[in-house]
């Protein structure tokens, strides 16, 4: 089906990843296929017929059974409190995509190594990524820089461990745990040196978070020496 086409998507499964974001499971039989990185629009429409539209990116691997979205709720928002709060197992909606060819990443096709920086919420389309790799070729070397207010903050926590070939790093930006010995501060040039593949190795580099912390990580990823070309961004706002 062309990326314009409509599917209606059924809830089969919610699971809590801080107390501000959910990801939600979906069984959307007509489903044409996705590409790690890209976005969906999600369309709810009320008994009176008022409808409400936002994109989420993608949070499962192509090669995942169903199709999941993971959303931090916002909190005068018309879509993303009813999606974490309220949307209920059974319950519908409408799915708009795959839309986006530019943040992408194929595991057989582009290989790596693969930078991954996320800010907030922005390590959803990434870990659609790292279950790409996962499931395609887990030998591909990669990193994720994953920067967060807290550890009660880290969507992911419990499956984004540092395992063979693939290394996380974390920084906390206002609190951290007992005893930590990690980074703490926000992402910048000095943090990206030390975390980031060589510009010689020519990484696969994939930044995404609210449009401040994208702008700074990825300026210095070109101050370090990475070509633009290969350092590719996404941005979100409050109601993106």
């Amino acid at each position: 089906m062309a990326p314009g086409a409509w599917h209606v998507a059924t809830l089969v499964e919610k699971r809590a990843e801080t107390a501000t974001a959910a990801t939600l499971i979906f069984d959307c039989p007509d489903w044409p296929g996705h590409r790690a990185g890209q976005h969906v629009d999600v369309r709810l429409t009320a008994e009176d017929g008022y409808q409400a539209q936002r994109s989420y990116s993608i949070a499962s691997a192509p090669e995942d059974e169903r199709l999941e979205l993971t959303v931090e709720r916002i909190g005068d928002g018309d879509v993303s409190p009813y999606l974490v709060e309220d949307m209920l197992r059974g319950d519908a909606l409408e799915l708009r995509g795959p839309i986006g060819l530019w943040f992408t990443w194929d595991a057989a096709g582009d290989g790596g190594p693969l930078l991954l920086v996320a800010g907030g919420s922005g390590v959803v389309p990434l870990r659609a990524m790292l279950r790409h790799r996962a499931a395609v070729d887990p030998t591909v070397p990669a990193r994720l820089l994953l920067s967060a207010r807290s550890a009660a903050d880290v969507i992911y926590a419990g499956e984004l461990g540092s395992a063979d070939g693939f290394e996380r790093f974390t920084t906390y930006t206002r609190a951290t745990p007992p005893v930590w010995t990690g980074y703490s501060r926000r992402v910048d040039r000095a943090m990206l040196a030390d975390v980031a593949f060589a510009p010689g190795e020519q990484p696969r580099i994939f930044v995404c978070g609210p449009t401040a912390f994208v702008e700074t990580a990825s300026k210095a990823l070109v101050d370090l020496g990475h070509p633009p070309t290969r350092v590719k961004t996404e941005r979100f706002g409050p109601t993106a």
